[in-house]
């Protein structure tokens, strides 16, 4: 069983006790989290349910495990012969969330 759901504008397939990362939410870590935009759902069975653009009744439960912040990347701009360059820093803020359960 998997489903198909959207938090903060991207879309992430997660099954039961999986951890996913997704963007920063504003939860307190153990806090327990509804996520109501599901996009579509796989039962036991292999049957696929499909919403237009959500189901109804949906849902996946999923429990906050940790709030960071991810490896920090480097952005450099450049312009050949300008004598222009620009050197920055980047780290992305997460959250980890254990998939408990998924009801459709």
């Amino acid at each position: 069983m998997y489903a198909i759901v959207e938090v903060g504008g991207r879309q992430h397939m997660v099954q039961p006790e999986q951890t996913v990362k997704v963007d920063r939410l504003p939860e307190d870590t153990g806090t327990e989290v509804r996520l109501d935009r599901v996009l579509a759902v796989m039962d036991d069975e292999g049957e696929l349910h499909v919403g237009r653009p959500y189901l109804d009744e949906a849902a996946v439960n999923a429990r906050v495990i940790q709030q960071g912040r991810e490896r920090k990347i480097t952005v450099m701009k450049f312009r050949a012969k300008k004598r222009y360059r620009r050197k920055k820093g980047h780290r992305q803020h997460f959250t980890a969330l254990e998939i408990l359960d998924i009801n459709h």
